[in-house]
């Protein structure tokens, strides 16, 4: 009995011994050392890979709820369109400044506004005309809108044309920033051209181009007529019933030396003219002059 335990507290102290030696090793200091390293990495790379995941997760959501948004905004757009009578449609060529050709091979013709001629003849600011508008529009998505005439006596479409669709297509904010026929009128590149019944937006058109001439942008820098045979008389009344720019309140017509009947008359403009006469007259009229046949189709100022 007494044997048996010395021998147990023999083996104790041998396991101390050991123990304390183990403890002592660098080699084991180092293994454990390495194992808990080991086990940190492990825990560093699973906790990265969740947050990875949860980053793709995150974006993917984000991503989702983009698409929808974009979805129900383009849903909300062309119904908007619809109500306000708008067609999407791809500018394919253009011809001048106030004239293109869609993607479908229809010619379509910005209404209330002219630009000066670039083809059939050239007027000052013709060129830069219609680069403007090659620059701002061919192969552009636009939307385009009648106001009441579908098409010209050259089967040319008479159409607004917007950049983008507008809230409200009687805001002068939305007609300066989205409208392209305002944009025109606006930095010098067209005046306005009145042909009733498409009236819809003439005094914003008639205002918008007494700003650019104050400015002396585009073609009129070239004098205070411009360049084309519009609407805007720096001494006359515009058709849409804006106040006239200056002082002088001369009537429309002014008959020749001799004030007979037979007399020629002479109009201003093409609004003055139809103001007498609706349809214009033929080359064979005493009203007839050549500066306001633009097509040079014998008729002057027609509709």
């Amino acid at each position: 009995m007494k044997f048996a335990k010395v021998l147990l507290i023999a083996v104790g102290i041998i396991s101390s011994m050991v123990l304390a030696a183990a403890c002592l090793d660098p080699s084991v200091e180092k293994h454990t050392d390495q194992v808990k390293v080991v086990s940190e990495n492990k825990d560093a790379k699973v906790k990265a890979k969740e947050e990875k995941e949860g980053v793709i997760e995150e974006k993917d959501k984000v991503e989702k709820e983009n698409r929808e948004k974009q979805v129900a905004s383009k849903q909300s757009q062309e119904e908007l369109a619809k109500s306000m009578g708008l067609e999407l449609i791809t500018v394919g060529r253009v011809v001048d400044g106030d004239t293109f050709v869609t993607s479908d091979g229809r010619k379509v013709r910005l209404v209330g506004v002219n630009t000066p001629e670039s083809t059939t003849r050239h007027e000052e600011y013709g060129k830069e005309a219609s680069n403007y508008t090659t620059s701002k529009l061919n192969g552009k998505q636009v939307w385009i809108q009648k106001d009441v005439s579908e098409t010209d006596r050259y089967s040319r479409l008479l159409r607004i044309v917007w950049l983008s669709v507008p809230t409200n297509d009687m805001d002068e904010n939305e007609i300066r920033t989205k409208m392209y026929n305002a944009d025109l009128v606006l930095n010098g590149y067209a005046e306005p051209s009145t042909y009733p019944p498409d009236v819809k937006y003439s005094e914003y058109f008639v205002k918008f181009a007494r700003e650019a001439r104050t400015a002396s942008k585009g073609l009129w820098a070239f004098g205070e007529q411009g360049t084309t045979k519009g609407d805007l008389d720096s001494g006359q009344k515009s058709s849409t019933g804006s106040s006239p720019s200056s002082g002088n309140t001369s009537g429309g017509t002014t008959p020749d030396s001799g004030s007979s009947n037979t007399s020629k008359e002479s109009f201003k403009n093409c609004t003055e003219m139809r103001k007498v006469y609706p349809k214009g007259v033929p080359s064979t009229h005493p009203a007839y002059e050549s500066r306001h046949d633009r097509d040079k189709d014998n008729w002057a100022c027609e509709q």
